[in-house]
């Protein structure tokens, strides 16, 4: 058995360049025909809806997409306000990609105000990035009424804890106003327990003087 080969811990014969890839150049032509292919039919189909004075997208099987639902959650842009963002200087090439400003990474864009960010939020091109297709789902009468119940229970609990944060702030404020009287009350106790030291004072200072007594 030459240095070259060897066996392997299974019995089988190995060589030294047994741990490099092996790569199917077949595989790898086919794909590479298939992407030039696809890429010329894409360029074709832009410069025919450039002349038609369109503006070309790329086909989606919508049939793979989900219905376009509200927002669960209040959509936060006053969170940024005073902060600072460090980006690379060659990050984003106008729109495209991470730069100063309203970052949206499903789509990999940049927009400068909060009102071009809610714009493209709501445009097909995100829904689609984000697997909806954007056609609303309508609503059945037991999806109303589920609406209806789940906005109930929301207002009582808002309620229910509205009221507990009343109470606690009842609490707290009856507890203060007990310490502020008792602190009162301990004052007026001092200031009597001063007053009849006072008075104790000078009522033996006078009989001192009246029975002749010198200090």
């Amino acid at each position: 058995m030459s240095d070259s080969t060897r066996r392997s811990a299974y019995g089988t014969a190995s060589t030294d360049t047994d741990f490099r890839k092996t790569w199917d150049r077949e595989e790898y032509a086919r794909k590479a025909k298939e992407d030039e292919a696809k890429s010329r039919a894409e360029a074709k189909a832009r410069y025919e809806a450039k002349l038609a004075g369109k503006k070309w997208h790329a086909p989606v099987d919508y049939s793979t997409l989900e219905t376009t639902s509200s927002r669960t959650s209040r959509l936060d842009v006053a969170s940024m306000v005073g902060k600072t963002t460090m980006v690379a200087a060659g990050s984003a090439v106008g729109k495209r990609g991470r730069g100063a400003g309203f970052y949206c990474s499903d789509c990999d864009l940049t927009f400068k105000d909060n009102i071009q960010l809610v714009e493209h939020l709501n445009s097909k091109q995100h829904l689609i990035a984000i697997g909806e297709s954007g056609e609303v789902k309508r609503a059945s009468v037991g999806d109303v009424r589920n609406r209806l119940r789940w906005l109930a229970h929301k207002k009582r609990a808002k309620e229910e804890e509205d009221r507990r944060a009343l109470n606690l702030d009842l609490d707290s404020r009856l507890k203060e106003r007990e310490e502020e009287d008792a602190r009162e009350r301990e004052e007026k106790r001092a200031k009597r327990r001063e007053k009849r030291r006072a008075l104790k004072q000078e009522e033996d200072e006078g009989w001192e003087g009246r029975l002749g007594i010198i200090a």
